[in-house]
């Protein structure tokens, strides 16, 4: 009888992190809930999730980062405020940030040992199951009328049942940014991964193929992560995990449609800002002629 494929049915959000490049605006605010436009960046990164399917989500959150909870819970005075006011489209939008079939589960990171132990941290959550991590701080969007990054991860995942990187090609001056893998072609946009570093320096860097924050993990890959010593910057690495997990099993890059904003700089959160205020129903036509008078 043939096992039925698995699914990916849990996304881990790792939002311990200080936010240090954004003080002084993240001294007493999450980095996460910073907005672009009128939604707050782990708000995108949910939305993603939930449009592939995920309906269990996995915080794993540290001190100061309360306020993410407040955000994915009932307001209840905020709620019949607007219902008494009769203000239903506003009621409506509150009532879309968490679906009724959406669940949120939250752990605390007690210590900063890095991506890895961030994960790690949520596994008693996901259980022996595939899963999704989402960084928030890539604000990352699929092409005009086409699924999200995410979504064509997942898809891709069904036919692989293997893990899964989202991967881009970056400058060369910028792979120290980035953790970089080099493999063999496996399909339409997916190379198998045969190697994998750490924000190489230009002139050892295998590719310029760089890991962008979206990830479709088994659940083996807990267990690397485990028996990682500390890697680079004193922390334990999703990526050291990830390369253990390659010689057990395949791990494929897949080049994504869409476009990432690096959000966690100050330059991409600008750039986000700028675009997705472009493209809002809302303020879109408005703010497009307001640019065109400035003397730029």
């Amino acid at each position: 009888m043939t096992q039925n494929p698995a699914r990916i049915r849990k996304a881990v959000f790792p939002v311990a992190g200080l936010g240090t490049r954004f003080l002084p605006a993240t001294k007493a605010q999450p980095k996460e809930m910073l907005p672009i436009v009128d939604k707050p960046l782990i708000q995108y990164a949910v939305e993603e999730a939930y449009a592939a399917g995920i309906r269990h989500m996995i915080f794993v959150t540290g001190r100061n980062k309360r306020a993410i909870e407040d955000h994915f819970d009932t307001a209840y005075e905020l709620e019949t405020e607007l219902e008494s006011a009769q203000k239903n489209a506003l009621l409506e939008l509150v009532h879309s940030v968490t679906p009724n079939d959406m669940n949120c589960s939250y752990v605390r990171q007690p210590r900063m040992l890095g991506l890895g132990h961030a994960v790690l941290c949520a596994e008693h959550l996901v259980g022996n199951e595939p899963f999704a991590v989402l960084l928030a701080d890539d604000l990352m969007t699929g092409p005009t009328g086409g699924d999200p990054v995410l979504v064509q991860m997942v898809k891709a995942f069904e036919k692989l049942q293997g893990s899964i990187l989202a991967v881009q090609e970056v400058p060369l001056n910028h792979v120290r940014r980035y953790g970089i893998v080099a493999g063999a072609p496996a399909g339409d946009r997916l190379i198998k991964v045969e190697r994998m570093v750490e924000k190489p320096k230009p002139e050892a860097a295998p590719s310029r193929m760089g890991v962008a924050g979206r990830y479709v993990l088994t659940p083996e890959v807990f267990a690397e992560i485990s028996a990682q010593p500390k890697g680079a910057g004193g922390e334990i690495q999703l990526t050291d995990g990830i390369a253990a997990l390659m010689k057990k099993q395949s791990v494929y890059a897949f080049q994504y449609e869409g476009k990432r904003y690096d959000c966690g700089s100050k330059e991409g959160f600008l750039e986000a800002t700028v675009e997705l205020a472009l493209q809002h129903t809302e303020v879109g036509d408005a703010f497009r002629s307001y640019l065109k008078t400035l003397a730029l």
